[in-house]
């Protein structure tokens, strides 16, 4: 979907449209959720704080995100992908990957099956959606970004290679800023040139992920649509309205955030063994703390009791602005075993 919680909002209020807008909190502390494209062009970006985009945009709109509304029609646009295939992976309320390899429709083109989902999400919902077609995940998810908005791109299998060869590595999906900045250090701008390293090379240079990235340049990538995604973690997390400067004002605030995650875990059905604390300091710096114990917990008086060991493994370098609790290594990702049989389908793009 294109720009989601802030269309929504512009769907629902006729005078926020053709308006810069942005989703979320516009105070002090405030953090932009979305912003509208009318305000991407003024550079305004999800996770930017509601200053620094009121800086950029001076006539910026903010508006209170309502995840009930968008949780809504999330579910609607679904139901219309249900319609063409069993074979969806959502990754949020707003993006998924459908396999339509053999669709209910019985569609020859995935091209044209796009642009017909597209039109519906449109005419019966009023958003406007944009998708990539092509061979595997990973070149689908970065073919969705290139003609955005409310566009589409298909990257036929003979066109894979050249298509990634073209790049600006940055433009990898799962490449971020600070990999980028390293691979450019390296002499890595385009997927050619990452294409042109050996595994050895990036191996070397990334570890594990190297192997990966040796495998996508060459547009490899056999992950397949997950019909039911294993949930790999659940969260909370609380930013203040005044700094935090004593580990004091921090552990009364750790115990709401520990009790927030134990009705979280126990409405999900999951329990876990590593916990993570995280820290965003004043100066907007991070820093996560973990500790993973021998059995499973989902229960709020042990989440805080080692939240706080991990809240006194070392002292604070600044004032808190922001305590959040995770739990990870859930007991969903324990796996039958099972055995699988799989088959190759074609389509034409």
């Amino acid at each position: 979907m294109d720009a989601f919680y802030a269309s929504v909002e512009q769907l629902d209020n006729p005078e926020l449209r053709g308006k810069p807008l942005a989703v979320g909190g516009g105070g002090e502390r405030g953090v932009v959720s979305a912003a509208s494209y009318e305000a991407r062009k003024f550079g305004v970006r999800s996770a930017m704080s509601g200053v620094m985009a009121r800086r950029n945009c001076p006539q910026l709109i903010f508006v209170r995100p309502r995840f009930e509304r968008y949780n809504e029609i999330s579910k609607a646009i679904r139901k219309i992908f249900f319609e063409y295939t069993d074979l969806v992976e959502p990754l949020s309320l707003d993006e998924a990957y459908l396999d339509v390899t053999k669709n209910k429709k019985n569609f020859p083109s995935a091209t044209i099956l796009a642009k017909e989902i597209r039109q519906r999400i449109f005419n019966e919902l009023g958003l406007h959606a944009s998708a990539g077609i092509s061979v595997n995940k990973f070149v689908a998810k970065i073919a969705s970004d290139i003609n955005k908005p409310n566009g589409q791109k298909t990257v036929p299998p003979e066109d894979v290679i050249s298509f990634l060869e073209a790049l600006d590595i940055k433009k990898f999906y799962g490449v971020g800023k600070v990999t980028a900045a390293k691979m450019y250090n390296l002499g890595i701008f385009t997927g050619k040139d990452l294409k042109e390293k050996s595994l050895e090379f990036l191996i070397e240079n990334f570890k594990k992920s190297g192997e990966h990235y040796y495998q996508i340049v060459r547009g490899i990538h056999n992950s397949e649509v997950k019909t039911n995604r294993i949930r790999k973690s659940v969260a909370a997390e609380h930013t203040f309205h005044t700094n935090l400067t004593s580990e004091v004002y921090m552990l009364e605030k750790l115990e709401r955030i520990a009790t927030e995650l134990e009705k979280r875990l126990k409405k999900s059905k999951v329990s876990g063994k590593t916990i993570t604390l995280k820290i965003k300091y004043s100066d907007f710096s991070v820093q996560t703390r973990s500790k993973t114990l021998p059995y499973f917990i989902n229960d709020m008086n042990l989440l805080l009791e080692v939240a706080k060991v991990l809240l006194y493994q070392e002292k604070m370098h600044n004032s808190v602005r922001l305590l959040g609790l995770s739990l990870t290594n859930l007991n969903t990702n324990i796996k039958k075993t099972e055995v699988k049989v799989e088959v190759q389908l074609k389509l034409e793009f």
